[in-house]
């Protein structure tokens, strides 16, 4: 992926080196790989808490506590220097870019997130993000969180290496953001009221399509614009989405794949909307919540 020329935001907030940053492990012990996939299969985001399905399983209770109230942290005042950090610049960068002009077309304004570095543990609007969560998106402070060491348990532990399979990773919570703004995550909340656990882990496997699409719809545009695709990076994004589907980590965490408890689809299914975004560019065909099969 070539990245390196690219416009990098000033949206990026490091708190790798604040000690509510710095890194911490749950419930007293660390968390294996089993562990993590259990968590992130129950509801990563929008479901099931992860968190305190990792703190009942490390021992250690809940790890969050939902005040419903923004927690701050300082910011640095300066941009990553690092190369990961300039890297996730620079997609975040991209990201800005293609959402605001396809806003700007429909006449309406993207607000830009911010995307917060951290390691181990941070504080959120929704209580405390963990780096067993891996890469989220929280609404309630409109920041996209990530543990750069997720790149390495992407690449070694979860067999999808490429810088590409990094910027798709990043690209898909941006697209929860623009969820946010369009007006789909309030439509989830009150869908969670009325539904079974059942239906509404089918509607939170819509809402990940949907922000899978919207990932390819950035790598489509961004492409378009800037030329930034190399040989091999589709590919790095179709392992990685192909990684992270529900029956795939189902699969290493407990040799047994069940649907019903899928809150982000399979692996083909994250392939399909992704490639789907790609190949269009069009957030009208992103619509995961009308058609019948996914």
């Amino acid at each position: 992926m070539k990245w390196e020329n690219n416009r990098e935001s000033d949206q990026v907030e490091d708190r790798r080196s604040s000690p509510s940053g710095g890194g911490r492990r749950i419930g007293g012990r660390s968390l294996g790989l089993g562990t993590i996939a259990i968590a992130l299969v129950a509801g990563w985001i929008f479901g099931i808490n992860p968190m305190s399905i990792l703190g009942a399983l490390s021992g250690g209770g809940d790890v969050a506590e939902h005040s419903g109230q923004v927690q701050t942290v300082p910011r640095s005042g300066e941009k990553p220097t690092d190369d990961m950090g300039r890297f996730v610049a620079s997609v975040l960068g991209g990201t800005e870019d293609v959402w605001t002009q396809l806003f700007q077309q429909s006449g309406a304004q993207y607000q830009k997130p911010t995307l917060v570095l951290f390691r181990g543990a941070t504080p959120i609007a929704c209580g405390t993000g963990q780096s067993a969560m891996g890469p989220f998106y929280c609404p309630g402070d409109q920041k996209v969180y990530t543990d750069l060491s997720f790149h390495d348990t992407l690449r070694q532990q979860l067999g999808a290496p490429g810088d590409f399979a990094q910027a798709y990773v990043i690209a898909r919570e941006v697209g929860h953001h623009v969820q946010n703004l369009l007006g789909t995550t309030d439509k989830m909340d009150q869908a969670r009221q009325r539904s079974s656990e059942r239906e509404f882990n089918a509607l939170l496997v819509r809402l990940e399509r949907q922000a899978d699409c919207f990932a390819g719809i950035w790598a489509h545009h961004n492409h378009q614009n800037k030329q930034i695709l190399e040989p091999g990076d589709i590919e790095e994004a179709l392992n990685a989405a192909a990684a992270i589907g529900d029956d795939a980590l189902q699969r290493k965490s407990q040799c047994a794949v069940v649907p019903d408890s899928f809150t982000h689809g399979t692996s083909a299914q994250r392939q399909r909307w992704f490639t789907t975004g790609l190949q269009s560019g069009q957030i009208k065909s992103c619509d995961t919540f009308s058609p019948r099969q996914l």
